[in-house]
């Protein structure tokens, strides 16, 4: 239970990073905290106790092409930027997300 309440908290606190570094002169570095290995180094930890050193080298690799999803979501969001309202803009742009992502773990599975 405290891990999960640490999990919780980490998130919490890169949320808090977000929205003052939106607020501030240099607005546009909130866009690479969500960059910050939050999430994969908690996971790597988990597979690399979990499952060992050839899991977690397959899990970094397949961390590596998941930047494809990643940036089709964000060109989806710049080119949209003036064409759609914000929400829009970011349904449409996490619809394209979730379908790259889905089209790299089919591929990945007939690959790996």
């Amino acid at each position: 239970m405290m891990g999960l309440a640490f999990k919780a908290l980490i998130g919490a606190v890169m949320v808090i990073i977000m929205a003052l570094l939106a607020k501030s002169r240099n607005y546009y570095i909130a866009g690479l905290v969500p960059l910050f290995p939050t999430f994969a180094l908690i996971a790597h930890a988990i597979v690399g106790i979990e499952r060992g050193p050839v899991e977690l080298k397959t899990t970094a690799l397949f961390g590596i092409f998941s930047i494809i999803p990643y940036l089709a979501y964000l060109l989806s969001v710049y080119i949209l930027a003036e064409k759609y309202d914000l929400w829009m803009n970011l349904m449409i742009s996490t619809f394209i997300w979730i379908i790259f992502a889905a089209i790299l773990i089919v591929v990945w599975q007939k690959l790996v």
